[in-house]
């Protein structure tokens, strides 16, 4: 087998959930991704919607059990020594598709080999096989060391923890809408008008504040102070508009912790007309446009929905669009980003 070796890592990564038009949603799952030689594997997948199995939202013995299967400590799930590498976003059904590969020792090092694209018990390689990728052989000191450093004392206290978001606002009706939809995605939110005098073990159960635009600036200080005295940083978001999916776009990009040299979709900014979009590597792009007319009226609109190359790309905004006060929605597998329309 060969003897040139891939460097493993981990990152945090994001599977960006959202609440569609229609009253459908999409789960957020926060997730650990494998980076191979620098790149995320998932890049390498194509427009590949799926999840590792280190998911910040299952339970430790799990999220435990998986990190001891990548370890090869615990028996492979599928037939023939595979193991699931990215699984379905929603669930947990090898019939929804995943990605799999046989993992095994050779010596002191670990290899990943033989990818495929899986939905039932055995996989046909000839048919679904990866045959691009892979097969990757890692320094066993290195990969343990990337693994184990999830475990901690090996109670799996390590996984990522679900972050929950502070909703501050006087528009009490668009809070309750905003909290019922991030909870449905699976965010967790709490309401109030004010967060002076709460412990620092509440405070550390968030990792974002969102405020509303009725918020005065000394209120706004007088948050950002409480948590600085209990050391601690957190994302805050200034809410555009009381447009529930751009309020969750919002809050989504703010709990994005992958690292932005690691992100598809990294820029979105606005001319007259026109939506500037740069990606890192081939991804389907989707741009929603949110419009309130005088009436406070909420209008939606399709901008774009199509694949892109790596790159800057400028995007038409038809007129319709881009009148009074409006703005743009760009989605891609895993990041999310918002800007207002510039007239």
């Amino acid at each position: 087998m060969s003897a040139v070796y891939a460097t493993f890592g981990l990152a945090p990564a994001m599977r960006a959930g959202g609440v569609r038009a229609d009253g459908g949603h999409q789960v957020h799952r926060d997730f650990m991704d494998f980076i191979v030689d620098g790149r995320p594997l998932l890049f390498q997948l194509a427009d590949l919607d799926a999840v590792s199995p280190l998911a910040s939202d299952v339970p430790p013995a799990i999220f435990t059990a998986q990190v001891r299967t990548l370890l090869l400590e615990a028996r492979a799930p599928l037939a023939g020594g595979r193991c699931v590498i990215y699984g379905c976003p929603e669930c947990e059904d090898i019939r929804c598709g995943a990605v799999t590969a046989v993992i095994e020792r050779d010596e002191d090092d670990f290899v990943w080999r033989d990818f495929a694209w899986q939905t039932s018990g055995t996989a046909d390689l000839e048919l679904n096989g990866y045959h691009g990728i892979g097969p990757f052989r890692f320094r066993g000191d290195a990969y343990r060391a990337e693994l184990e450093r999830l475990l901690l004392d090996g109670d799996g206290d390590a996984a990522p923890v679900r972050r929950r978001v502070l909703l501050i606002g006087a528009r009490v009706a668009v809070l309750a809408r905003l909290a019922a939809a991030l909870r449905t995605i699976g965010i967790g939110a709490d309401i109030t008008h004010r967060a002076t005098g709460v412990p620092a073990e509440e405070l550390r159960t968030y990792g974002a504040v969102a405020f509303g635009r009725a918020v005065t600036t000394q209120e706004r200080a007088a948050v950002r102070a409480e948590f600085e005295a209990a050391g601690l940083e957190v994302a805050y978001v200034d809410g555009l508009a009381p447009i529930v999916p751009l309020l969750v776009a919002q809050i989504e990009h703010a709990l994005d912790c992958t690292p932005l040299e690691r992100r598809r979709l990294s820029r979105l900014t606005t001319t007259p007309g026109t939506a500037d979009v740069e990606v890192t590597t081939p991804c389907r792009v989707r741009l929603m446009a949110y419009r309130l007319d005088r009436l406070h009226r909420t209008h939606t609109r399709e901008v774009f929905d199509g694949a892109l190359e790596p790159g800057e790309h400028r995007i038409p905004v038809d007129g319709r669009a881009a009148k009074g006060q409006s703005f743009v929605v760009a989605r891609t597998l895993g990041s999310v980003l918002v800007a207002p329309m510039v007239h």
